[in-house]
This record gives structure tokens, sequence and C-alpha cells, in this order.
């Protein structure tokens, strides 16, 4: 592989990805987050495939040996289950241990924030290796399309279940312990099962269905919108009692 081709590679995976960050931290303009731990949570969320890929790979050969041994079992169900969670388990473990215990997490929004930053770096590097494939064979067509839709479906997606897992972070903010554990639960919960439901509209479908997947992602961005427009609105309650 040519050093050309893994540089156009990451710069049409890590391009449109940065794009979509801009817009995102626009929405935090009022109290921005140190533009240095944006910059290591993005990169934190690259580094994320290179741990998430051998545990989809194993996931994968379980998921066949299980379908080959138990009659009920669907391959390709389990397997789209699997990596959906390993996804967004990934996700919110390195943001956990990167970013989201630091003292610059100190509002609300905060979570959202840091969340959709982690999830465009895992889709920068995520979209670079889709992108290999069609570049290397010289399919530049190929590659345009490929870098479009995921513009427009798989990018977002992960800004979806993540900003979701920020969400539900950002609404247990200032409640208990154990309150926080069961929002974050529910909050990766709704993640993977949005992560999942993509995938397989896309996959059941052989891809004829694009557009209701690119609507489904879509329709999720808004409703995400108008919650991070509500967790502006969060106030501590400690500071008004």
């Amino acid at each position: 592989m040519s050093g050309q081709i893994l540089l156009f590679a990451l710069l049409g995976g890590v391009l449109p990805a940065l794009l979509w960050l801009w817009f995102w931290l626009k929405e935090d303009r009022v109290r921005p987050e140190p533009r240095g731990l944006i910059l290591l949570s993005f990169i934190a969320g690259m580094i994320t495939v290179a741990f998430v890929i051998p545990l989809e790979r194993a996931a994968e050969f379980l998921s066949i040996k299980a379908a080959a041994t138990l009659a009920f079992v669907s391959a390709e169900t389990t397997t789209v289950l699997a990596w959906a969670t390993i996804e967004e388990v990934s996700k919110y473990i390195v943001g956990v241990l990167v970013v989201l215990k630091r003292k610059a997490n100190d509002e609300p929004i905060d979570a959202i924030i840091y969340m959709i930053t982690i999830a465009l770096g895992f889709a920068a590097l995520e979209n670079t290796l889709f992108l290999l494939d069609p570049l290397g064979s010289g399919d530049l067509p190929g590659s345009i399309l490929t870098g479009n839709l995921r513009f427009l479906g798989a990018t977002l997606l992960h800004t979806l279940s993540s900003g979701v897992v920020g969400a539900a972070m950002a609404f247990s903010f200032y409640k208990s312990g154990l309150v926080k554990k069961l929002y974050v639960s529910l909050g990766l919960l709704l993640a993977i099962v949005l992560h999942s439901v993509f995938n397989f509209i896309i996959i059941v479908t052989n891809g004829e269905k694009l557009l209701a997947a690119l609507l489904f992602v879509w329709a999720g961005i808004v409703l995400l919108i108008l919650l991070f427009e509500k967790v502006k609105r969060i106030k501590n309650p400690t500071f008004f009692s």
C-alpha cells in the first residue's frame, strides 16, 4: 500500500469527522471545553478502533460457532448485536478512562461533548479503513460513494449512539451515584439498540433500505439536538436551594 493511498484514506476519514466535530463544538461555545482534552478525546476514539477490531472478529467467530451448534441461534443477528455492544461499551469505557473523570467535566453538557468527540474519532479511523480498499484498487467513484455514505450514515450513527450515552450522563449529573449508574446503563442499552437497528436495516436488506437507515439516523440526530438544548437548561439544584 502506497503512502499516497493511506494519506487520501486518512483525509477522507478524518476531515468529515472534524467537520461534524466543529458543528457540535459550536453548541458548547458559551463554556467551551479545553482544546487539549477535545484533541485527546478524538485521538482516544481513534485508538479505540484498534482494540475493537480483534474483539469483533472473536465475536463473529463465536457467533458462527454458536449458530452451527444451536439451531435457534442466528450467526448474523448475534454478530450484529455483539458488534454494537462491543463498540458502544468500548467508547464509553475509553471516555471514563481518558476524560470523564477529569475536573473539566464540570457541567452536564460536557459529557455529551466528550462522548461525541470520542465517537467522531472512532468513526474517523473506521471510515479510513473502509476507504483503503476502494482507493487501493483505484476505484475513485467507489471511494467517493463510500466516503459520502459514511459521512451521512455511519459517522452520524456513532455520534447518535455515543451522544445518547452522554445525554444519560448529563441528565443524571446532579443525582446520586446509584441513579447515575442506572441512567448510564439505560443510555448504553439504548445506544446498543440504535446501533443494532441501523446495522440490521443495512445488512438484512443488503443495502436496499439504505434510505430508510439514513432517515432513521438523521431523525435520531434531530432528537439528539433537542436533547442537547434541554441539557443546556439543567441547573444545579443545590445552587437554588
